[in-house]
């Protein structure tokens, strides 16, 4: 019996169909290169304005697309401490990841393999999270003031410790409940001890969790604000508070804020593309079972 070829009116239905799938496909390119678009532009103004000569930055129109390129910003920045404010910034943000990341997994894996608290105590601990920085701010400066730490690096490393702490437990706790626990009691059993069967076993397979905690720790102590801007007054300032100094009462220095601001997103920018394997793989580490 021989095949009926389709009528007109399939195949007219058949191609309306094709449009109309290309059109909702091009359609969603179009709008995720507008969102796009929008996120982008700032960091592209930013960076143009740190190449920017005066003149340009306050060009009537606007200059989108500079032509004289110049590195002068960036001489002024680094002439007046912007280095020594981005290597404060370091060494708060590095030493107050680390021990976040250090303490957070010895304290997350007990919670893990070990019933402690009940069931309430992981939400306890992520909820002082939550805790208002202005609701403990004047604790923080007594505390500090009677150790004579204010405006040095260790009082910022403590606060970022703080507040980096409950949520970096709060996650590795999670990705080491994704580990069997009969991976370590073979390791138990052949004589390794449970700190052994942590470090040999657990945190060796949960590494890709923890170093996604280690870097949104790390993010979150590089571009806090509120402490920093409060604890700090010439001697520790560390790049955030750095570049407000740029807005006086004569007017607001755009090309040093770019210069400045380039500085300070090019170090979390190169240690996102550093760590991105592991950033991706930590994020979904349990989400297909």
């Amino acid at each position: 019996m021989m095949r009926q070829p389709p009528s007109v009116a399939a195949r007219t239905t058949a191609m309306s169909l094709r449009r109309r799938k290309m059109f909702r496909q091009v359609m969603r390119y179009v709008a995720a290169v507008f969102a796009l678009g929008i996120f982008l532009f700032p960091v592209y103004w930013v960076c143009i304005m740190a190449f920017k000569s005066g003149n340009d930055i306050y060009a009537n129109p606007p200059i989108w697309v500079p032509t004289d390129l110049s590195l002068r910003h960036f001489e002024r920045v680094i002439g007046q401490g912007g280095l020594r404010s981005l290597g404060i910034t370091l060494l708060n943000a590095g030493s107050a990841t680390v021990l976040s990341v250090i303490t957070g997994s010895l304290a997350a894996y007990g919670l893990a393999r070990y019933k402690v608290g009940g069931q309430n105590l992981p939400f306890f601990i992520l909820s002082q999270r939550f805790m208002p920085p202005v609701a403990v701010i004047f604790p923080f400066i007594l505390v500090f003031k009677t150790l004579r730490w204010m405006d040095t690096p260790q009082a910022l490393i403590v606060v970022y410790l703080t507040f980096n702490l409950p949520y970096a437990v709060w996650m590795m706790r999670g990705f080491f409940l994704e580990i069997p626990r009969e991976v370590e009691e073979s390791a138990l059993v052949d004589g390794c001890t449970p700190l052994g069967a942590f470090w040999r076993i657990a945190l060796p397979l949960a590494m890709p969790g923890v170093v996604a905690t280690g870097v949104f720790c790390f993010i979150f102590s590089w571009t806090e604000f509120f402490f920093a801007i409060t604890l700090t007054k010439s001697h520790a300032v560390p790049i955030s508070v750095y570049i407000v100094n740029f807005f006086g009462n004569l007017g607001v220095q755009w090309g040093q804020i770019g210069a400045a601001s380039i500085l300070s997103i090019t170090p979390v920018f190169v240690l996102s593309i550093m760590v991105q394997r592991y950033l991706v793989r930590g994020l979904t580490l349990g989400a297909v079972k």
